[in-house]
Formats: C-alpha cells, structure tokens, sequence
C-alpha cells in the first residue's frame, strides 16, 4: 500500500530491479538505484490483480482503462496532507465535544442500599 498516493489503482514493475511499486517514491524509498525509465511499462492492476503492458509511444485515451476489467487506473493522484485541528464545528458554539469533568452530585432513590431499615417498617 502506497503512503504516498492514496489512489493507486495499479503496480509498476520497475524495469531496473523487476519488483513491483505503487510510485516512483516508493521505489526510491525502497531502493539504493535512480529507477530507470522506458518506454513500455508494465502494470498490475490492483482491481482483477492482472498484469498488461502498455508502450508509452502509442498511449491513447483508451489505454486509461484495464484491458481485463475496464477498471480506470489513470486518475487525479489523492496525496495525503498533513492536518491539525479539531474535528467538528466550534467548540464555543456547540459543547457537545466537551466532556464535563466535574463531580456529579449523587442522587438518592428508592434502591439506595444504606436507607433500606428506614424503610421498611
């Protein structure tokens, strides 16, 4: 699973080392060599987990999809992005969020143990 694109929709054997990476930084994170480049890719679709070759010279816009399953694999890439903040609306406007942490008076009832001779008479 690729941290660096969230979307990945297929593999590329890297035709340096012959393994399989979702992109190119995972590659370099992975291996001590620059990947090399050519012109026919190799890709393994994570949908049917089927392999295909695709030449990069005679790319069209048909060749976005698996030959096998029709799943599209050429999409805008969902990079993560680094967030702080609080999940929900303003906490000012809506205190739901908040936990209150002060003691709760206890309330007595009918089922209290300490008052049953009292009672019962």
């Amino acid at each position: 699973m690729c941290k660096h694109i969230l979307n990945a929709q297929v593999s590329i054997r890297a035709p340096c080392c012959k393994k399989w990476f979702d992109c190119p930084e995972c590659h370099a994170e992975a291996t001590d060599h620059e990947l090399r480049k050519t012109n026919e890719m190799i890709f393994l679709c994570k949908k049917c987990k089927k392999a295909f070759r695709k030449d990069v010279n005679d790319y069209e816009d048909e060749d976005e999809f698996c030959p096998h399953c029709d799943n599209h694999y050429v999409v805008e890439a969902k990079t993560p992005v680094a967030a702080l903040g609080v999940e929900g609306d303003d906490a000012r406007m809506d205190s739901r969020m908040l936990k209150d942490e002060r003691a709760k008076p206890q309330v007595s009832s009918v089922f209290d143990k300490d008052d049953y001779d009292g009672r019962l008479g």
